[in-house]
């Protein structure tokens, strides 16, 4: 009965999962302000990602590193059946953050962004988000979907 109401080549057919690899610049204003450079990798199936990013700088004169995993939620509009030409999204996630002159320390992380070209295979992003502090991101995002997809 579900296999009737999905259309023909199922839902898997209309949604391909995509890897996503990125590159960018970050900052997180805090008491001790983090200023790097940022790398992610993601898997995106339908409106949904997970994403793994892990960044590298400076915090309070010396040397940092902040990881992250998130999961984000993906909105992708299609107008009158053509694909605009940006996509905004929301997630949620967990970052560790370590510096040289200060200890470790766990956040939960909440970050809301845009990227143009959502439906190509690359493109930039930007994204404001919470964290240990206030967080800025921007970059490049490449993805890797099959050569089928439109």
């Amino acid at each position: 009965m579900l296999a009737a109401a999905l259309p023909a080549g199922g839902a898997a057919a209309q949604s391909p999962a995509v890897g996503e690899t990125s590159f960018g610049a970050v900052c997180l204003l805090a008491r001790a302000d983090f200023w790097g450079a940022e790398a992610g990798v993601a898997r995106r199936v339908g409106q949904g990602r997970v994403a793994f990013l892990g960044a590298g700088g400076w915090q309070d004169g010396g040397t940092a590193l902040r990881a992250e995993a998130r999961a984000q939620f993906l909105l992708l509009p299609a107008a009158g059946g053509r694909r605009t030409p940006a996509g905004y999204y929301a997630g949620l996630g967990l970052a560790f953050a370590g510096a040289e002159r200060r200890h470790g320390a766990a956040y939960l992380t909440a970050a809301i962004g845009v990227e143009t070209a959502a439906w190509r295979t690359r493109g930039v992003y930007a994204e404001i988000g919470l964290g240990g502090g206030v967080r800025f991101a921007a970059g490049l995002r490449w993805r890797r979907v099959p050569a089928w997809w439109p």
